[in-house]
């Protein structure tokens, strides 16, 4: 069948009115309905936005393809519209949306109308073809095109007869008709340009099209899989799998088959089988900790911001026993440090297990990371930071253990997993051992703080100077979130001057690199000296990873520089007593150092001392551009 056997000059609108992505649904809808195609316009845009709630249709480069499967459509139709001025329709690229191609599926459309759909999808891949669309003066003009375009030989999906290495991928959509295949289409142009053999499997709504064999995956060298549905998985089992979502496929493909032909992806695992390997296993701990670290990021900041502003009326502000006590300020101590702060190890440890275990994981987790904050000695401490981190990994690796012993149980109680054993087991397992466990955990904690706290002078100055240098190293990498998860454990245990040299060491390599490029302008390049400028920003805000792309291109003279610096401002901060309870933000939470003013200055002249030696030390060691 042909595109223009759907698409007709009544189902085109080159001039909508519409100046939002629901009214340009609505408008075309009014087409298709006046066209005779659709006898419910409700429903169908019910439906529509139905489709656009699971991803958005807008495809980039100034296209959305809104569509969808509806006992509303009477019979299979094409509405084409056109907005000049764009509109913002939530594009893959931020773009907005000018071309609106509107795919009227009904509930039983056979495949032969799917098929001519989805080749719609892969013309628009054509920037000439997409041209002409913005150009058509009438509906003729756009039909001409059109027919023009399918008097083309269609592009095979057949894998290529091209050079090594041997990609395969995999596209799949919810709905199954439009971004489907434009990913494969996009797949296998890119792979083409790139004189690469490559394989594309659709998941479509008329089922599974150039399926991949068992000998198509024995020999390929990388998997893509774009699915924003499900997919069978097993089948690639101990072979290099991208996954990601269809979009990346079809804004992002040339990044994906860079990825695909160095191998860039880990040995895919399937549930139950081997174990991975010790290489894989130190990355998938470091994997598993970051998972934690980021989602307990939040309460973190948000807590840890909102304690410290209650501290503008007063240190016992919250105390109502306090002369200097405020109402709001108590408000902001209970929201901050009472909930906030307070759940930042059971997530800690809940989203540690759950990376482990998936989602069983969980609530072990979580129950395990509660117990390390409330089960306390007869004093009244707790294991804290640590038994969080104990409680996520031992609940983890518990449930995993849980999915084997009862992988055997019978089919019928395949149910019961997720919702009985997994929490009964899991929570009462994990809970007992930490119930156990955290008395020992919690001595270990407290000479660990006692013993941090009591450093002073010269051991002081080391271990700024140390916590300093380790936040430029990799600027964001592991030896980064070492130093930075370290700079947290110590914010919950009470001791808040290892975050500020944290904080202040991340700064000091993008700042050093604004300062370098305004200052030794012959060591850069143009190009360079403009990053420079975003780089004061990106230090200001706290933001290590600014500095990343000027190591990378000079390590030997970059990275030692940064080290050096920051090294300094850590020991500075020490020397200045600076404490900061706000574990981000970067300038913006500098006015929240304990002791006030006087703190504050000190603590910007501690990044901007440490900043300006890196920036200086660049600038000798780097030869003239």
């Amino acid at each position: 069948m042909r595109i223009t056997q759907l698409l007709t000059a009544n189902t085109i609108q080159l001039d909508l009115q519409a100046t939002t992505k629901e009214a340009v649904l609505e408008e075309l809808a009014d087409v298709l309905v006046a066209a005779g195609h659709v006898e419910n316009r409700d429903g169908y845009v019910a439906d529509l936005l139905a489709r656009e709630a699971q991803s958005s249709t807008g495809i980039g480069e100034g296209i959305a393809i809104p569509h969808a499967k509806s006992a509303s459509v009477m019979t299979p139709a094409i509405a084409f519209g056109r907005q000049v001025h764009g509109i913002d329709y939530n594009s893959l690229d931020g773009q907005p949306a000018t071309l609106f191609f509107m795919i009227a599926a009904s509930e039983g459309a056979n495949n032969e109308h799917l098929e001519t759909l989805s080749k719609l999808a892969t013309f628009l891949m054509d920037p000439q073809f997409t041209k002409q669309m913005l150009e058509a003066t009438t509906p003729e003009e756009v039909i001409r095109a059109i027919e023009e375009k399918e008097g083309v030989p269609a592009a095979t999906n057949e894998a290529t007869p091209l050079t090594a290495p041997r990609i395969l991928a995999v596209t799949a959509c919810p709905t199954g008709i439009a971004h489907t295949f434009m990913a494969a289409e996009k797949l296998q142009e890119t792979a083409k340009q790139k004189n690469i053999a490559i394989k594309v499997e659709t998941n479509g709504s008329g089922g599974v099209k150039n399926r991949l064999t068992a000998q198509d995956i024995a020999e390929a060298d990388t998997i893509i899989v774009a699915a924003d549905t499900k997919v069978d998985m097993a089948r690639f089992h101990g072979k290099h799998v991208i996954q990601t979502k269809v979009g990346k496929a079809i804004y992002e493909a040339d990044a994906l088959i860079d990825r695909a032909i160095a191998k860039d992806a880990p040995l895919y695992e399937h549930a139950g089988d081997v174990s991975p390997s010790d290489e894989q296993q130190g990355f998938q701990f470091y994997k598993h900790l970051m998972n934690g670290v980021s989602n307990m990021l939040p309460f973190v900041v948000g807590g840890g911001i909102l304690i410290a502003l209650s501290f503008f009326w007063g240190i016992n502000s919250s105390n109502p026993d306090s002369p200097e006590y405020n109402e709001f300020a108590a408000m902001l101590n209970t929201i901050g440090g009472g909930n906030a702060f307070f759940l930042m190890v059971p997530v800690l440890a809940g989203f540690i297990a759950m990376s482990i275990a998936d989602r069983p994981g969980f609530a072990p987790g979580m129950v395990g990371g509660l117990l390390a904050i409330t089960v306390t000695n007869d004093v009244g401490a707790h294991s804290g930071f640590l038994g969080g981190l104990l409680a996520g990994f031992l609940a983890g690796y518990i449930v995993l253990g849980l999915k084997k012993l009862l992988a055997k149980l019978p089919q019928q109680l395949e149910g019961l997993k997720p919702v009985l054993f997994y929490p009964v087991l899991g929570i009462g397992i994990v809970g007992l051992l930490m119930m156990l466990i955290n008395p020992q955990l919690t001595k270990v904690y407290t000479a660990l703080t006692s013993f941090l706290e009591g450093l002073s002078g010269t051991n002081t100055l080391i271990l700024g100077l140390i916590l300093g240098g380790m936040m430029a190293v990799d600027m964001g990498g592991p030896i980064n979130k070492a130093a930075y998860t370290f700079g947290i454990a110590m914010l919950e245990a009470g001791n808040y001057n290892m975050m500020a040299a944290v904080m202040a060491g991340g700064m000091v390599p993008p700042l050093a690199v604004g300062f370098a490029t305004t200052f030794f302008k012959n060591r850069f390049t143009k190009q360079e000296r403009e990053a420079g400028k975003t780089a004061y920003v990106l230090g200001a805000c706290f933001i290590s990873e600014g500095a990343i792309p000027f190591a990378a291109a000079d390590p030997i003279r970059v990275i030692p520089s940064f080290v050096f610096g920051a090294a300094i401002t850590g020991a500075l901060t020490m020397l200045f007593d600076i404490a900061l309870r706000a574990p981000h933000g970067g300038i913006f939470v500098i006015g929240l150092v304990d002791g006030g003013v006087m703190q504050a200055a000190l603590y910007i002249v501690a990044i901007l001392a440490g900043a300006l030696i890196s920036a200086v030390s660049i600038g000798f060691l780097k030869k003239q551009v």
